[in-house]
């Protein structure tokens, strides 16, 4: 642990807050000071705003393939520095170390992929309607990108969004979640080992209230890529229209795993297991909601309660330990107020869902991995995004009525389904309507070369992830160019029989 001060980063140099002052993040599994930051507003984010601009007209310019180098060194240093990365991701956030490395990962494996794109970046041939004529179109960046990251994935995340916004040519102003600003320095501290010239990258520290907002609203930036809460991603759509802005966002989940009556229920209690608690729920995949024949409900809860039971709270940089603590004391007496409501509701609390106490976890945010039997699909806890470690059983009597129960709430990003039956499979593939389907795997593991989002509230059309997400950060041009030596009227002259107009 350390009390240095860290700066933003704009135009190429590490600078104090303009109003000098600061803030503290510390660990929350131990309460130990992880760093202190620069607390960056407004006029922070007028400067990044103007770096990025001016280097807008430059970086557009700049060679894909060599765009791409750049990003190739960056993604070899954080291979390179993987387990320094994921020990102080542990520190900062919490998770444990080998789902923090699992974090850092990602984020190579998404700079390998996107420096990969700077050689395609692929636009379209096809044939025109008229004689000697070309079509064609081509992708362009679209200028500066505002960039508002969440602090559960605090270097995946990032990586999502910075990669193919400069692989595509835009520049970026980046505002990593006020829990987890170190792991935000990390990575803009490797682009720019990396090559990236000043003013491509700069990032402010601080508040939603006064950098993000401050970034939502300025003129100058055209596009926002948000991910966090349903109702403050509203909110940003919201304000970004009025001035018609591009915004991408990517919000929350109550995603469910389907368990059939001749599912594995040894890989399901695996599945549930790991997708409910990884992160201690703190996942906007996280399984919050296991929709169970009602044949294996019983044996189903017992094999869960058995092994929720026997996890080990702790400092997540200890080999021991599967789960650790939460984000903040405030998420903490938000998961743990969801359980007095699943209890009032009239569900059965079948384990956990107590705060951890003894001992060194009172030094830090811990919950017991707690699990819900006999849940209405209608029950809050059913209903709305706990982001904690539990999870509700939702006893059914069909794969219909399993399949209305999944699509039954307002979010729609990730959802699966243990079953040996294959006709049940392509039924859920068919008629679950979430960005994502596992079939016998759990919630979480989106791999980086494929699109990532949700539907209804988790988001509104965008997709992160594979090649995608450089839709969202290009403008399509199309291009025509007629070499008859003519003007040709498309739609309008006709071809005769020989071919000619």
């Amino acid at each position: 642990m350390t009390s240095e001060l860290y700066r933003n980063y704009i135009a190429g140099k590490w600078v104090d807050a303009g109003s000098g002052q600061t803030f503290e993040r510390r660990n929350p599994a131990t309460g130990e000071l992880v760093g202190v930051f620069a607390k960056g507003g407004k006029e922070d984010v007028e400067n990044a705003v103007q770096a990025a601009s001016a280097a807008f007209a430059s970086w557009r310019l700049y060679p894909a393939p060599k765009r791409g180098e750049i990003l190739y060194r960056a993604a070899q240093m954080l291979l390179d520095r993987k387990e320094d990365l994921a020990r102080e991701m542990t520190e900062e956030m919490g998770k444990v170390i080998d789902e923090a490395r699992g974090d850092v990962q990602e984020a190579i494996d998404m700079t390998f992929y996107m420096a990969g794109e700077g050689r395609r970046l692929y636009g379209q041939t096809t044939p025109s309607e008229l004689r000697s004529k070309f079509n064609m179109s081509v992708r362009k960046p679209i200028g500066v990108c505002g960039i508002i990251t969440p602090w559960n994935f605090p270097l995946a995340i990032p990586s999502w969004k910075m990669m193919p916004a400069l692989i595509a040519g835009n520049t970026v102003v980046f505002k990593p979640a006020s829990f987890t600003p170190r792991m935000g320095i990390r990575l803009v501290e490797v682009l720019e080992e990396a090559g990236l010239p000043p003013g491509v990258v700069n990032l402010v520290m601080g508040s939603g209230a006064e950098v993000g907002d401050a970034i939502i609203e300025h003129p100058d930036v055209p596009l926002i890529s948000f991910t966090g809460s349903t109702e403050t991603g509203t909110d940003v759509a919201t304000r970004g229209a009025r001035v018609n802005k591009r915004i991408s966002l990517e919000m929350g989940g109550k995603n469910a795993v389907i368990v059939m009556d001749d599912a594995d229920l040894g890989l399901a209690t695996d599945g549930i297991l790991w997708s409910a608690f990884g992160t201690s729920g703190q996942r906007c995949t996280a399984a919050s909601r296991v929709v169970v024949h009602r044949s294996v409900q019983k044996e189903l809860s017992e094999r869960l309660v058995a092994r929720a039971g026997g996890m080990r709270l702790g400092n997540g940089l200890e080999a021991t330990t599967d789960i650790g603590p939460v984000v903040t004391e405030r998420q903490l007496e938000t998961i743990n107020d969801y359980v007095h409501v699943g209890r009032a509701e009239g569900a059965r609390l079948a384990t956990g869902g107590e705060i951890a106490r003894d001992g060194e976890l009172s030094r830090g945010f811990f919950h017991q991995p707690t699990v819900f039997d006999e849940v209405r699909a209608d029950m809050r806890i059913a209903q709305e995004e706990i982001f904690g470690p539990v999870t509700a059983l939702i006893p059914v009597d069909s794969l219909d009525e399993a399949i209305d129960v999944v699509n039954g709430v307002k979010y729609g990003l990730s959802a699966s389904i243990f079953t040996a039956d294959i006709n049940r499979a392509f039924r859920a593939m068919q008629d679950i309507f979430t960005g994502i389907l596992y079939v016998n795997a759990g919630t979480t593991g989106a791999e980086i070369h494929l699109p990532f989002g949700g539907t209804k509230a988790t988001g509104n059309g965008h997709r992160e992830a594979g090649t995608a997400a450089l839709d969202f950060f290009t403008e399509w041009q199309s291009i025509y160019v007629d070499f008859s030596g003519r003007l040709q009227r498309a739609q309008i002259d006709p071809i005769e029989e020989d071919g000619k107009p």
